[in-house]
């Protein structure tokens, strides 16, 4: 099914759990994003949101742009996909830190909220509880 995001095509409290993987980050309304998964979930139903980390560490961020520069990139450019990845510097830059994704999933109504730093830092779940 292909849908809207900003306008889940479901009843409230449809769900046991919903996960999102690398696609928060390039949503255009992150709060009414999550303000909808809030309304699909069934009460004390989980959320995990996987993405890129926007770390607060500056040499977590150097060693994560580093290696998108001369490592992901130059990978997805042999396959011929390099413009589906050169943006991914920038749209890290623009998303959420883990303390942000925290803050704005307690403010559409989860319950509780934690953000983990996986792999060095460099990648992040969020898991919130409706």
């Amino acid at each position: 099914m292909e849908g809207n995001a900003l306008d889940l095509p479901f009843p409230d409290s449809s769900f046991d759990v919903v996960t999102i993987g690398y696609g928060l980050r390039n949503v255009v309304d992150r709060h009414r994003a999550m303000a909808e998964i809030c309304r699909v979930l069934k009460p004390g139903s989980t959320l995990s949101v996987l993405d890129f980390n926007k770390s607060i560490n500056p040499l977590s961020t150097a060693v994560q742009e580093l290696m998108i520069d001369n490592i992901v990139v130059p990978v997805a450019s042999g396959y011929g996909l390099e413009n589906e990845y050169k943006y991914l510097k920038s749209s890290i830059r623009d998303f959420l830190t883990g303390n942000e994704l925290e803050k704005l999933a307690l403010e559409v109504g989860f319950s509780t909220a934690k953000h983990f730093e996986i792999g060095f830092g460099f990648m992040g779940n969020l898991v919130a509880i409706r």
